[in-house]
C-alpha cells in the first residue's frame, strides 16, 4: 500500500499544477496565462515521469 506521505508528495504538486492549468485557462489571452498554462503541464508531468522512473528504478 501507499505510503500517506509519498501520497501526499505525489497529489499537491499534480493539484498544483491543476490549479496553475485553470488560473492559466481564465487567463489564456495574456502571456502570463499562457505561462502559467505551460507551468502547470510540466508540474504535472514532471510528477508522472518521477513516478515512473522510480517505480522503474526498484
Amino acid at each position: 500500500m501507499i505510503s500517506l506521505s509519498s501520497f501526499h508528495a505525489m497529489l499537491i504538486p499534480i493539484l498544483a499544477g491543476m490549479i496553475m492549468l485553470a488560473i492559466g485557462f481564465n487567463f489564456r489571452d495574456k502571456n502570463v496565462g499562457v505561462f502559467a498554462m505551460w507551468i502547470g503541464m510540466l508540474m504535472i508531468l514532471a510528477t508522472v515521469v518521477f513516478k515512473i522512473l522510480a517505480k522503474l528504478n526498484e
